[in-house]
Order: C-alpha cells, then structure tokens, then sequence
C-alpha cells in the first residue's frame, strides 16, 4: 500500500485498506457520465468505521474529506446544514457558542456527517435521544442515473430510509441538514457510581436512564470470581453553567509509529483497569469538559497503533433486555475462558425509541462493546462464539464495528437486509456488504435500481 493509501484503511487495521482511492470530483464525474462500473465506488470518510464497511477492494473509495463546508445554521431553531465530510468536531465548534450541541453523538468526534449518518451511528443518551438518523432533517444523495436526489421524510422518502444506516450503499451523500439540540452548557455534570456485579449494573440502569441526559458503563473484564462484573456507572447531564465553546479537536498525545507487537497484553490490560477504576471509583459528582466525558479516547491520537501491526477487532452486540441479564455475563465468561482481554469493555442500555432507517444496530436492549488485539485464528474463533452467543439470544452484531461475521450471522442481525439490497445503487459496493449480503444472494447489481 502506498503512503497515500494508507491514509484509507479502517480504524481497526485488522484487513487491508484501500487499493485505490478518488476524490470526489472523479467520482462526480464517473457518475454524471454513467460510466462507473458496477460496485466501483463507496465513499470514505474518516475512516472510523473499526472494519470493512468504509472498504472496496473490487473499486475505488471515494475521499469526501475535502468536502467539509458548513452551509448554513438557523441559530434559532439549531438546523445545521454542511457538507458531507465535515466532522462531528467541526459541527460542534460551529453551534456551540449559540447554545446547541448534536442530539447523538458516538465515542469519538473525528468521524464525518456523511459517516454518521450512514451508519446510523449511536451514543450513551439513546433511551431518551435515539440513533443520529432521528435527527436527520434532509440531505442530498448522487447516484449513479447521474441525478443528485433531494431526499427527505416527504421527498424521496425511501431512498431517504435507506440511505440513513445504508452504509453508504445507496450513493454519495454530498450534504446534509440535521436537528441540533439546545444545551445550557457543552460541560456535563457526571455522577460515578461503582458496583460489584452486573445484577447490580442491571438494577441501577433503569433509573440512571430516566434520571439522565447520558448513561454509560464501563466494565472490568478481567475480573472474576466474586469480583466479575464489576465496574462503574457513569452517567450525566448538560451543566448548568459551564463551557459554551469547543476545545481545541486535536489530540494532545500520539501513538507515534505501530509497534511491532501489541503493548495491549494481559498485565498492561490489569494495570490499566486498576488505575482507572481507582481514579474514577473514588469520584462520586464532578463537572468534566464535553470532550472528557464523550471522546476521552480522542486524546491520545492514533491509539489504536497500540493494538500492533495485526490490528485489532471489536464486537459490538445488542441483546433484548429480556435476555440481557443471562447474555451479557454468558459473553464476559466467553471472553475470560479464552485468555483475550478487551481493552475497553463498554455496556450501555438502548431505550425504545426506534430509528427511521431501514437497517439500524441500535434497538431496544442492552448493548456490550468489546475490544480484542488480533491474534489471528484464536481471535476470530472467540468472535464466532460471541457471535453465536448474541444471535442466540436473539440479538444483533453491529456491522459497522465488524470486519469478518458471517453471511449467516449478519442475516440472523437484519433479517429485512434485502429490503436495503433493494435499494443500493448498482455502481456501489463495499467488502462487508460483499461477503455478507453477496453471499446470501442479493440480486445482481445491474437490476438494483429497478426495484426502486
């Protein structure tokens, strides 16, 4: 890979990043002339997606970051309107000083509008918020008849569904106009709270959804015996009084270069959740900086270099809440007897409100996010189990964090995964949709368009 297209591979570097790369300009062109090929194209983003979904190996991706304008702001109502690639970080910057801030937002601030959007991207206030497509007003979607769609609740509805969580396989989002919501401050006020088993967790997230904005908990998965389980309950609302303008988006630390093995091994993972759980134990109420409390990760910039030079693979699964206090443990325990500890193990609970998009991971339950260093055969034999667990359960497997589930797991997740089929654009392709959908029979791309 050139130096040039190391800059689009996925965050989790487990797979090979792109062999060929175009601005968008080509790819306006291609699709203006009708000449892109079938599956050709998928445009890129950041790059946070942690697996295949941002990939085309057959094609080319197409790099929106370049375009990054923010069109308009009604500093009235909080309706922004920006180009696809600008940053979740660019977004807050702009509407801060008038009191607004995005209704959802995921772990990190450095992904792009059109990447949030596409992949119907959660946070930690879905039980009173939703997933970011709730607050997707309209955009504005080029595919490959040559025609840029207006695509809104009233305009060009279904390609508008299927655009938000479609992966970016319905076209090119070229803009967007989302619903910001107003805040008093961006600081948030955090309540800490410890417990010592995930009964526990269970009996306490309840109430910390209906009594906060945010709700998230982090989870010591190296612990067991009469320890496992263990962890802390954060959760938060907007600050009275606080900061009303962004901090600086830049990390303050790097991951220089990749090491030539993980630094994330078993005695670095238990001094890790030692001190972080010492640190955050002992806190009880605070008031922590936006960026502290939702992208605390973003400080330290290239962390996932950490992982090594095999990369690493993350399994985010959602479960009924009927079954979570049976299925969570089971993946914890799964986790522990195979000796691969997760970094950063993430629970959060996912309220009832649902998402407009055709395909969407967020739905009612309790969601767990599992980090593991890439150790080849015996870390993807540890992902199959949780994945075997998960669907057992009648739960889901997040796409958009997977870099190798299999066709049969990704149908048993979305069960209507042709209804988005239908829809995609047959010049747009990505390597998870390949060797899931693709491999479950989805209809030739050169007819996709003639079930719109």
């Amino acid at each position: 890979m050139s130096v040039g297209l190391a800059r689009y591979q996925s965050f989790g570097r487990a797979n090979p990043g792109a062999s060929q790369a175009i601005d968008i300009a080509e790819a306006t062109r291609l699709l203006a002339g009708g000449t892109a090929r079938a599956g050709s194209l998928l445009a890129y983003g950041n790059g946070r997606s942690y697996g295949d979904s941002c990939q085309n190996s057959a094609g080319a991706v197409v790099d929106m970051r370049p375009r990054q304008r923010v069109v308009s702001f009604n500093a009235e109502t909080g309706l922004i309107e920006a180009e696809a690639g600008a940053l979740l970080a660019d977004i807050i910057a702009y509407a801060a000083p008038h009191g607004f801030f995005p209704a959802v937002v995921p772990g990190t601030q450095f992904v792009t509008l059109g990447g949030a959007i596409a992949n119907d991207v959660h946070g930690k206030n879905h039980h009173r918020r939703g997933s970011f497509g709730c607050h997707v007003e309209r955009l504005t979607l080029l595919r490959s008849d040559g025609r840029s769609y207006a695509c809104s609740a009233g305009e060009n509805a279904r390609l508008f569904w299927a655009t938000i969580g479609g992966m970016g396989l319905t076209g090119i989002i070229v803009s967007a106009a989302i619903r910001l919501m107003r805040v008093p401050s961006l600081d948030i006020a955090e309540t800490v709270k410890p417990f010592g088993s995930l009964g526990e967790y269970f009996d306490l997230a309840e109430a910390a959804d209906r009594d906060n904005e945010y709700a998230v908990a982090w989870i010591d998965q190296l612990a067991g015996g009469k320890h496992a389980g263990r962890g802390l309950l954060l959760a938060g609302n907007h600050a009275a009084y606080g900061a009303r303008t962004a901090e600086c988006g830049t990390a303050r630390l790097s991951v220089p270069f990749r090491p030539p093995l993980t630094l994330l091994n078993r005695p670095f993972l238990k001094l890790f959740n030692a001190a972080y759980g010492w640190r955050r134990g002992r806190l009880r109420e605070s008031q922590a900086s936006y960026q502290k409390f939702f992208f605390p990760l973003d400080g330290v910039a290239d962390w996932n270099r950490l992982y090594g030079p095999s990369g690493l693979y993350q399994h985010q699964s959602v479960v009924p809440e009927a079954m979570a206090r049976e299925t969570i443990p089971a993946l914890l325990a799964a986790a522990r007897r195979s000796g691969q500890g997760s970094f950063l193990t993430v629970l959060k609970r996912f309220g009832s409100q649902r998402s407009p998009a055709l395909l969407s991971f967020a739905r009612p339950g309790y969601t767990l996010t599992l980090d593991f260093p890439n150790h080849g055969r015996r870390t993807l034999e540890l992902l199959a189990e949780l994945d075997r667990i998960t669907v057992g359960a009648g739960g889901a497997v997040n796409p958009y964090k997977d870099a190798r589930m299999s066709a049969e797991t990704f149908a048993a997740s979305f069960p209507d995964w042709q209804r988005l089929e239908a829809m995609r654009d047959p010049a747009f392709m990505s390597d998870f949709w390949a060797r899931t959908a693709g491999r479950l029979g989805g209809r030739n791309g050169e007819t996709a368009q003639a079930a719109e």
